[in-house]
């Protein structure tokens, strides 16, 4: 991340985490995705709120509003899955003081979205919390939490839609948001993409849930349960596993595979140039233009 008076450029790298740990190996082509569907997705919203994003100087590189972030992140969640599944299997009813139905099964769409906000730790863990806590404590003021619960159901609304028309559902998302410099609420970050966003595909939705089958799906959390089956989830005591050239270029795949869908055009590869110049170059104008 770099910061200028009242402007913010943000390098997506190929680096990869999940539980909070960097993975060993980066993906190759990684960064470029997800800083091209950012930047598409953000583009496609932005008539619901405005956005921090003004331009990609680099296919790594998004540039835009430097705005102060709101400290809690809008989880939303239109299907019992991830981070609610496993509360809900282990028998909890309520996520962030919302109620789940009973009788409910893993990846069962839920009759209404839920909003389950988390603090955004500035270290560690983020954490569940209420929207009464949040209110109480004063962490977010009223009328600004208030509206940012009305813009995450619109934007989550409109990238269901969006989904749907690539034969994917959008399952559950996350969404940032800060002021700009006039206090006025902003989307920040990334919306929509598998490093926020989980994805199912559409045509085997109906009859893998009905068989109580694992769904078939284009997000992060494949490197979740990819951890999980070699015993890392982040806890003391646990080693990260390594990773094969064959599950790195899976991954790969899997990025680019959701990129295209989603956006209906084709990933063009590149030459494996000197990207760090590239993207410094491209950094250096980006600057010079922004301060002539």
């Amino acid at each position: 991340m770099y910061f200028f008076e009242d402007k913010i450029a943000a390098v997506a790298t190929d680096r990869i985490s999940a539980f909070d740990h960097i993975l060993p190996r980066p993906i190759p082509s990684k960064g470029r995705v997800l800083n091209q569907m950012a930047a598409w997705f953000l583009e496609s919203c932005s008539d619901i709120v405005p956005i921090w994003l003004e331009e990609v100087p680099d296919p790594n590189v998004s540039a835009g509003i430097k705005c102060r972030p709101v400290k809690i992140e809008m989880v939303v969640r239109g299907y019992l899955a991830g981070h609610a599944w496993r509360l809900y299997n282990n028998g909890h009813r309520s996520i962030c003081g919302v109620g789940m139905p009973e009788g409910m099964v893993q990846s069962e769409r839920f009759p209404e979205p839920i909003i389950t906000p988390s603090t955004k730790a500035d270290e560690g863990h983020d954490e569940d919390i209420s929207r009464e806590s949040i209110l109480s404590s004063g962490l977010v003021d009223e009328k600004i939490y208030l509206k940012m619960e009305d813009v995450t159901l619109k934007l989550f609304h409109r990238g269901q839609s969006m989904a749907e028309e690539r034969g994917l559902v959008l399952v559950d998302t996350k969404y940032e948001f800060g002021l700009d410099q006039n206090g006025v609420l902003t989307l920040i970050d990334e919306v929509h993409t598998p490093d926020s966003s989980r994805y199912f595909i559409a045509e085997d939705y109906e009859h893998r849930l009905r068989k109580g089958l694992p769904q078939k799906h284009l997000s992060k959390e494949f490197v979740r349960e990819w951890l999980m089956e070699n015993g890392f989830q982040g806890k003391p005591g646990e080693f990260m596993p390594e990773m094969s050239d064959e599950v790195v270029a899976e991954i790969r795949n899997k990025y680019i595979d959701l990129y295209e869908r989603m956006t209906g055009r084709r990933f063009k590869e590149i030459p494996s140039e000197d990207i760090e110049k590239r993207v410094q170059n491209n950094l250096l104008s980006w600057c010079k233009k922004i301060q002539s």
